[in-house]
């Protein structure tokens, strides 16, 4: 019997009943297990393997990190910061939530999270400056899609596990590009803010009322610095700067700026345990598959494939782009990273492609896969807050989609913009 159709066939079809994704990845792969006859022990040493990882802990904390800081009133004042620098250029709201979503990403690590700390308070600003409800909504969930690329990003520390690369070294790739990404998106909202009568300036510039915004926002600034200065620096790894970022948020957060209240804080502890133990399922999961998937050699089977339509690294890069963009609507992120990383790794190692630079072209397709209905997580929460149709928003995204496409083909085109931070610091 041909076991990676039997594997993928499986998964396929769990999927299409909608059995969650975790629960599809085993089963799966237990039929797998029976058919072939392997002892059902061994799917349970591999499930336990794969959450057995030290970097594992960075995911639970990044992510408490971010709901404290959003509950604890960071999140706003950093809108605030961005408004004086921003908003006083036409269509200026919707770079004030880009700009902002950049900088929330700084300390959240996810797309979604992004998009409804940000997003929940600039889209009701933004409809209240009279712009149109599906633009504001478009805008806050393109943003969002910023938080799995500008580190601290889950995508990146699960992608670093998967591919066993260094996490510190995917960090500091995911810098420059996250930038470059945030840049372009700016642009192509000043491009359509020229067709949107509505979208006039907000209040002109004033040094006087920046500089005073910027230090009642010190310790909102402060906070993508506490989290990334060390690692960059070389002082702690990212999985203790998680940690360190708990405990700022919490401080900060509850006894500085006094928002932070035991109600709110049990509500962040149940976002964090509810999101990981999502990933964990996912992730253990995914390890009995992904051994599955090496054992009958579909790596081997997926690089011959791919290497004899090209052996250019550019087209490779676009052609696994393509398909990325077309699972990312069927597919979480994580689950994407999870799954394909094993399948595509031997690919893109077999033309020289430096796994670092493909992890950042995989998370920028990851973000175009937030904006991609039928899932669509970042569009669907953006959808919520703006009180509109899918179809209204999904029409409205698609400027942006193309937005980031060309950013991916920039990124693949020119590996040095992933690179050049991290060869820099790190060397080759």
């Amino acid at each position: 019997m041909n076991m990676p159709l039997l594997l993928f066939g499986g998964l396929t079809l769990f999927l299409i009943l909608r059995v969650p994704i975790g629960i599809s990845l085993g089963m799966a792969s237990l039929v797998v297990y029976w058919v072939t006859g392997e002892r059902f022990e061994s799917f349970a040493l591999s499930y336990y393997d794969g959450l057995d990882k030290f970097p594992f802990i960075a995911v639970p904390m990044f992510l408490l990190a971010g709901a404290l800081m959003e509950k604890g009133g960071i999140s706003r004042r950093l809108i605030s910061v961005a408004d004086c620098f921003v908003g006083n250029v036409r269509g200026g709201l919707a770079h004030v939530t880009i700009l902002a979503c950049m900088l929330f990403s700084a300390i959240s690590g996810s797309g979604p999270a992004t998009t409804a700390a940000v997003g929940g308070i600039m889209i009701p600003t933004m409809l209240r400056r009279n712009y149109d409800r599906n633009y504001s909504g478009a805008v806050a969930a393109c943003g969002g899609t910023l938080g799995i690329l500008i580190p601290p990003s889950i995508a990146l520390i699960v992608y670093g596990v998967s591919a066993d690369e260094s996490i510190t070294r995917l960090f500091v790739a995911g810098f420059l590009p996250g930038i470059i990404l945030g840049t372009m998106l700016m642009c192509c909202a000043t491009l359509m803010a020229r067709f949107k009568t509505e979208n006039e300036p907000g209040d002109p510039f004033s040094l006087r009322r920046t500089l005073r915004t910027i230090w009642e926002s010190r310790w909102a600034l402060l906070a993508p610095g506490v989290i990334l200065g060390g690692i960059y620096g070389g002082f702690v790894t990212p999985t203790e700067s998680a940690v360190i970022a708990v405990l700022y948020g919490y401080v900060i957060g509850a006894f500085v700026y006094r928002e932070l209240d035991w109600k709110k804080t049990r509500e962040c502890l149940e976002i964090a345990a509810l999101i990981t133990g999502t990933i964990a399922i996912i992730w253990g999961a995914s390890l009995a598959f992904g051994e599955l998937i090496t054992i009958h050699q579909v790596p081997q089977m997926v690089t011959g494939f791919i290497t004899s339509l090209t052996e250019s690294p550019f087209f490779i890069l676009v052609l696994i782009s393509i398909f990325l963009t077309f699972v990312g609507m069927w597919l979480n992120t994580l689950a994407q990273v999870i799954i394909l990383t094993p399948l595509f790794l031997p690919v893109i190692k077999s033309v020289g492609i430096d796994p670092v630079h493909f992890g950042i072209v995989f998370v920028v397709n990851c973000e175009i896969g937030y904006l991609t209905p039928p899932l669509g997580t970042s569009l669907f929460v953006a959808l919520g807050i703006a009180d509109t149709t899918l179809g209204a928003i999904a029409k409205a995204v698609l400027p942006f989609i193309v937005t980031m496409f060309l950013c991916v083909l920039l990124l693949s085109y020119f590996p040095n913009l992933s690179l050049f931070l991290p060869n820099l610091f790190f060397g080759r």
